[in-house]
């Protein structure tokens, strides 16, 4: 009885185009059907897709039906923690559904960026299109075009119902329950939809809890420029407690924060957003929230899958953000 792997599970295209000797992107678009591969490159897939017995799958069954199951997907920041958990479970998400992902990362520094992408894109005979939206700038740009296949737009809303803004109330809360009273919050870039959102559900958190913010001081991501809001103004302004964005700005605000002296979290408190693997080794351990990433890549798949097939749009029932308590949040000092 044969144990090995390629026994327990279903032939991926990475199989088929190790076996064929091609790449997966070849495989990718011989099952869209793509005219512009090599005959002797055509037999091999096919001979590839026969041996492993790779028919099963919707997108083999294409190539009888003539019905493409390639999906044009474009994204940007795919460096960023939130984007690029989200495109790799679109993508697993696509492939349990016997569609192929053929993902596309933009450099919004390059106003041509999301031009060239759409051309590389259309390219190819395409199912639909899947668009990975964060900034105000993405999100204009994509709605302006006329799409000739199904597109589903996946955007983080300005909605104080969303779970990343429902969160960041419950990070305040579990502040204030230490009982701390002033707050600083280090913010995501303003053309973000998930930063605002965040800010605003700091804001209203603050609020309704009847604290004190000593401000809003805005990063861009990155662990330099958490580093960069809490060094500014001479520290954290008497805030006794940081809730920053997302784990990479509180890890610079945190180191920000030692080197003025201060101790977490007896002197301050430092919270994020994310929980990236990293988190729990920082130093000390973050608190953070958990986002489900996973589902909100595989509900975007779903949503254009329905749009595909012309059928309702499934429901959205992601788990709300899971606050991570850790030792870097602590009673407020006396």
């Amino acid at each position: 009885m044969d144990a090995s792997p390629r026994a327990a599970r279903p032939a991926t295209i990475y199989d088929v185009a190790a076996a064929a000797g091609v790449s997966h992107q070849t495989v990718s678009r011989f099952l869209a059907g793509f005219e512009g591969i090599r005959p002797e490159t055509r037999a091999k897939v096919t001979q590839a897709l026969v041996a492993l017995d790779y028919r099963p799958n919707k997108a083999a069954r294409s190539l009888k039906s003539g019905r493409s199951h390639l999906i044009g997907a474009i994204t940007h920041e795919a460096s960023e923690v939130g984007p690029s958990r989200i495109a790799e479970a679109a993508s697993a998400a696509a492939r349990e559904a016997g569609y192929v992902l053929d993902l596309i990362s933009v450099d919004m520094r390059d106003p041509r960026a999301i031009e060239d992408a759409l051309d590389q894109l259309t390219q190819h005979s395409l199912a639909g299109i899947l668009a990975l939206a964060s900034t105000d700038e993405m999100v204009a740009a994509l709605s302006d075009v006329d799409f000739r296949v199904p597109v589903h737009l996946e955007v983080e809303v300005d909605d104080p119902s969303s779970f990343s803004e429902t969160g960041i109330a419950e990070l305040v809360a579990h502040l204030a329950g230490l009982g701390h009273r002033r707050f600083l919050h280090i913010a995501g870039p303003a053309d973000w939809s998930s930063a605002r959102g965040r800010q605003h559900a700091y804001e209203s958190a603050i609020a309704l809890h009847g604290l004190t913010s000593a401000g809003v001081r805005h990063g861009d991501w990155s662990a330099a420029s958490g580093y960069e809001a809490a060094a500014a103004s001479g520290g954290p302004a008497g805030a006794t407690a940081v809730v920053a964005a997302n784990d990479q700005m509180a890890l610079g605000a945190m180191l920000a924060l030692k080197e003025q002296g201060l101790r977490i979290p007896d002197d301050v408190s430092v919270v994020g957003v994310d929980d990236i693997p990293e988190a729990a080794y920082f130093d000390p351990p973050l608190t953070t929230l958990r986002n489900d990433f996973d589902a909100t890549g595989r509900h975007a798949v779903r949503t254009l899958l329905a749009l595909i097939d012309g059928t309702p749009p499934p429901e959205r029932a992601p788990r709300p953000p899971m606050l991570v308590p850790r030792r870097s949040s602590g009673p407020a000092p006396g």
